[in-house]
């Protein structure tokens, strides 16, 4: 017979009077602990993404370019300051070629086009990023409702995507930003409004992937909202496919505005590399066999377009599960 005096059931602290709750461990509440696990698990798993991504050749040199024009962006002003780009103050010649302080030459006005290819950075990431955070963001929300809702919400926003996808790229960039006029602002919003369409579609057949799968079946079962399901199983899912996408996406922005820019539909007051190789165009510069006027921009557009794609290839690799074990 027991005399009530063995040892405290297991999972007790010492101690403890046998059928006394401890609490959880360290005096925390439960789910101060699943946080702060949540959490670490996170820190780690972007560790290890991070490291693998530096184990990416391609990954490395693409990080490498993005670093040199995004120090180069910051510093524009600092080396040229806003004054060298004024007409009225420069006193070099006309389309010179490369010399002494002017290793680029000189542009029509007789400013360097090392400053402006530099103050270029500038607005040719701005746009590039920004544009990309409207498309990512669109493309996301519209392709997990899509593929979630099976009604008539759902087949709309596929219909949406569908006639997005079918009109040419191009095209429709180039009337919208007719329509609303040339600035900087506008030129963000028509390639973000125009550049979601491939994304939703993937965001879309990754989402019935995962809705297929028996823990989300097992989730609805138990009750589980819409939004419950959207935000906790399914975007977690697709954030790695948006992400490696999200690299590959700002390229396109980058190169549309450019060529935006390079048809005169660009912001007349900003310097980008697309207004460079446009004013050189209407200068005669290929004409005249100004190549330092065209081939610095030019060169500056297929770098950082070079530095995105193998960024988000890089990341491909790494996110994909099925790369990675390939």
């Amino acid at each position: 017979m027991s005399d009530g005096g063995g040892a405290p059931p297991a999972g007790t602290a010492p101690g403890t009077p046998a059928g006394t709750d401890p609490g959880p461990v360290g005096g925390a509440p439960p789910t101060e602990n699943a946080r702060a696990l949540a959490r670490a698990r996170r820190r780690a798993a972007l560790l290890r993404s991070w490291r693998a991504l530096l184990r990416e050749p391609g990954g490395v040199t693409g990080l490498a370019i993005l670093a040199f024009f995004v120090v180069v962006a910051l510093l524009a002003p600092v080396v040229f300051p806003a004054e060298t780009l004024e007409v009225t103050r420069t006193t070099q010649p006309k389309l010179s070629g490369p010399y002494a302080g002017y290793p680029f030459g000189t542009d029509r006005y007789g400013i360097s086009v090392l400053a402006l290819v530099a103050w270029g950075a500038r607005i040719s990431l701005l746009v590039g990023i920004s544009a990309t955070i409207i498309s990512m963001l669109l493309g996301t929300l519209v392709g997990i409702s899509s593929g979630h809702f099976r009604n008539v919400l759902g087949a709309v926003l596929e219909r949406l995507t569908d006639w997005f996808l079918v009109i040419p790229f191009l095209p429709l960039v180039i009337v919208l930003a007719t329509v609303l006029g040339s600035n900087i602002v506008n030129v963000i919003v028509v390639i973000g409004l125009t550049s979601w369409p491939a994304t939703a579609r993937l965001v879309r057949a990754q989402t019935l992937s995962i809705e297929a799968r028996p823990y989300v079946e097992r989730s609805r079962a138990l009750g589980a909202g819409e939004w419950h399901l959207m935000t906790r199983h399914v975007l977690p899912n697709v954030m790695p496919l948006v992400l490696a996408n999200t690299t590959l996406t700002v390229a396109v922005a980058i190169a549309s505005e450019t060529t935006l820019s390079f048809l005169g539909l660009g912001d007349p007051f900003a310097v980008s590399w697309g207004k460079i190789l446009d004013d050189a165009f209407s200068a005669g510069a290929i004409t005249a066999g100004a190549w330092w006027y065209l081939i610095p921009p030019g060169v500056c557009v297929v770098l950082v377009v070079l530095a995105f794609t193998l960024l988000g290839r890089a990341l491909e690799n790494v996110l994909d599960p099925r790369r990675r074990s390939a």
